[in-house]
């Protein structure tokens, strides 16, 4: 019979914390005999905390944010609540502290750079990792709005294409289905759009990316519910998936995010091939010439 450990689903908080934990040790240059002799454990079990494959008990991070010199209490409250809800699978990410990106929990670089395969579905806009700087930087000044400083909205646009670093990794899939709508809205005007296009044109070319488009002559179909993230994990980690609204995120994983991975099969199977996508996203880009 399984021990409670071996039953531990190996959540997005416990990846998350394993490796804040790992990287305090590593910038204390401190071994794992050490750690594990202070708290009294053996040095394996230490390193499957870190791993995510045992879930790090709350005293033992207390205690460790003490040797590693953490004291910051907004950075200690953070770390002892994602041991204690480490076996939490759903979250509600409340605010983006007015800009575009949250992290407060985790974020999408992390997902990105730790997925084996980044499958979107977008029903209004253009993906980040798929954005042109013109249009990433018209939709960062969206939504900054009237308050909008241009140090932000450079910051932003900086860490937007940053992320787009992760496409270069020919061992990351990216997969991405796009409503046809979103090659018409003209997203920073005419020019824009069509540099945004010829874009995906181009990048559509690298065998890693795959991108196909839902023409408008579709009916209803299991993209009733809007955009969508789903990140394929390696094993033995859980699918993760992310959707974003106006008050933050919800990331579901394992079982919760099993609908989602149902749901992005049967919006593939509705989409146009690669090679249609393609020539229809190339028809758009030369009509705007």
């Amino acid at each position: 019979m399984p021990t409670k450990r071996e039953q531990f689903v190996q959540t997005i908080r416990a990846q998350w914390l394993g490796q804040r934990m790992r990287e305090l040790r590593d910038e204390r240059g401190l071994t794992l005999k050490y750690v594990a002799a202070y708290l009294g454990v053996e040095f394996s079990t230490l390193a499957r905390y870190e791993r995510a494959e045992w879930p790090f008990r709350r005293d033992h991070v207390m205690a460790l944010l003490d040797v590693y010199g953490v004291y910051d209490e907004r950075d200690r409250t953070h770390l002892v609540q994602l041991a204690q809800d480490a076996w939490r699978i759903n979250k509600w990410e409340e605010d983006f502290e007015g800009a575009v990106y949250d992290a407060t929990f985790v974020d999408y670089p992390w997902l990105e750079s730790r997925a084996r395969e980044i499958c979107a579905y977008s029903t209004m806009i253009v993906p980040g990792l798929l954005q042109t700087a013109g249009y990433a930087e018209t939709m960062i000044r969206h939504y900054e709005g009237s308050a909008a400083v241009e140090h932000r909205v450079q910051k932003w646009l900086h860490l937007r294409l940053d992320r787009q670093k992760v496409l270069n990794d020919k061992d990351t899939q990216l997969t991405v289905i796009l409503e046809e709508s979103v090659l018409h809205r003209p997203v920073g005007g005419k020019s824009v759009l069509r540099g945004q296009l010829e874009h995906l044109k181009e990048i559509s070319r690298r065998p890693q990316i795959d991108i196909r488009v839902i023409p408008t002559s579709m009916g209803a179909h299991d993209g009733t519910y809007g955009s969508f993230f789903l990140f394929q994990m390696p094993p033995p980690y859980p699918a993760v998936a992310c959707v974003e609204h106006l008050a933050g995120r919800l990331f579901v994983e394992a079982t919760s995010a099993e609908r989602y991975e149902k749901a992005y099969a049967s919006l593939r199977e509705a989409a146009l091939s690669d090679s249609e996508s393609v020539a229809l996203i190339a028809t758009l880009a030369e009509e705007l010439s």
